[in-house]
């Protein structure tokens, strides 16, 4: 039998679970460094990783929001 080659396409799901996962690391780390800025070296790194894993899990899940929102407002400052 025959197998047949599937051409490697990508699908929206997989762009926004790529898209998720990008802004997740990020946001984790923005919100960790802001944690540690703020409360100190050590209930910054020691505690911190909590909040920031929430912050992320939950802003992660907009994302498309999140850039649609900052092209917006990267156009009307800097274009208009």
């Amino acid at each position: 039998m025959l197998k047949t080659i599937h051409k490697a396409s990508a699908n929206w799901s997989t762009v926004y679970w790529v898209g998720y996962w990008i802004c997740w690391f990020l946001i984790f780390l923005g919100c960790w460094a802001y944690c540690i800025g703020t409360y100190g070296f050590l209930l910054g790194v020691g505690l911190g990783w909590l909040p920031s894993v929430i912050a992320a899990y939950v802003l992660s899940l907009l994302w498309p929001l999140i850039v649609l929102a900052v092209g917006v407002i990267g156009w009307v400052l800097f274009v208009k």
